[in-house]
């Protein structure tokens, strides 16, 4: 959300996302980009986000604000600093010798990133990707269409790189928020390519995104069943398996602890 907003900043505080990116970069006009930096300091630091992640995503250091966004943000103590149209490792010793160990949130929005994906993924300091779909559309001279055809490969590319890091990676952006079906089909397209969450323009996204990332009662129980298998097996000493009439593995144990996992995340949230 804009830094420039006040009104979308205490608004901010009641909605029900995992984690905000106060925004000092598309967002925010030139004339306003100051007074969005303090605005956004003094929203991390006020204490009153309950348990959200909080982030500041700064403008790039080829324009005039971008070294003191990171300074500031940095000074901050934010979760992280959102870097966008991250290039490589290069690009970011820039910005760590900045920020220093301040964990850094990458914004993939260029084909100079997606070379560069494993680099990116595995820089000490980067703790998740963000996909910028919308300036990879524009790079890439691809279509913007439903289903996200063109963009696909690419997606599938920058998740391959975070999982062979073990850092989380986003989704990005879906821009008609007057289009909750189209939506909602894009939130299920990015939780079964493997995303970790979706990033967001509008409260009324919010919602549905939940909705889709969060485990239902029926997967949490399935889950349930499947560690419970397991471990009876392991008891007995037996190598096979069943639940439900159907053979799982230990890969689909690892499935059901991680949704257990995310569940117990959400609770505490």
């Amino acid at each position: 959300m804009p830094s420039s907003n006040e009104r979308a900043l205490e608004k901010a505080k009641s909605i029900p996302a995992d984690a905000i990116i106060f925004d000092l970069e598309d967002a925010v006009a030139p004339d306003a980009k100051e007074a969005a930096r303090g605005n956004a300091v003094a929203a991390v630091q006020s204490g009153e986000y309950g348990g959200r992640t909080l982030t500041i995503r700064c403008n790039g250091l080829d324009t005039p604000w971008g070294a003191d966004d990171l300074k500031a943000a940095a000074a901050a103590s934010p979760a992280a600093v959102v870097v966008p149209k991250v290039s490589g490792p290069d690009h970011l010793a820039q910005i760590t010798a900045i920020t220093g160990d301040t964990p850094v949130w990458a914004m993939v929005e260029t084909p100079a990133a997606l070379f560069a994906i494993r680099e990116i993924a595995s820089y000490p300091q980067v703790s998740t990707l963000v996909m910028g779909t919308n300036d990879l559309v524009k790079e890439l001279r691809a279509a913007m269409v439903p289903g996200r055809g063109p963009l696909l490969p690419h997606l599938a590319l920058a998740l391959a790189g975070a999982r062979l890091a073990g850092k989380a990676i986003l989704d990005g952006v879906y821009n008609d928020v007057k289009d909750p079906d189209g939506f909602r089909a894009e939130c299920v397209q990015g939780f079964e390519l493997g995303f970790d969450g979706k990033t967001l323009i509008h409260p009324s996204q919010v919602e549905a995104c939940n909705e889709v990332w969060a485990p239902s009662e029926d997967e949490i129980a399935h889950a349930r069943k499947v560690i419970v298998a397991f471990a009876e097996a392991e008891r007995d000493g037996r190598g096979v398996v069943t639940v439900d009439g159907r053979m799982v593995e230990n890969l689909h144990r690892d499935i059901a602890e991680r949704v257990l996992a995310t569940a117990e995340a959400i609770s505490a949230l």
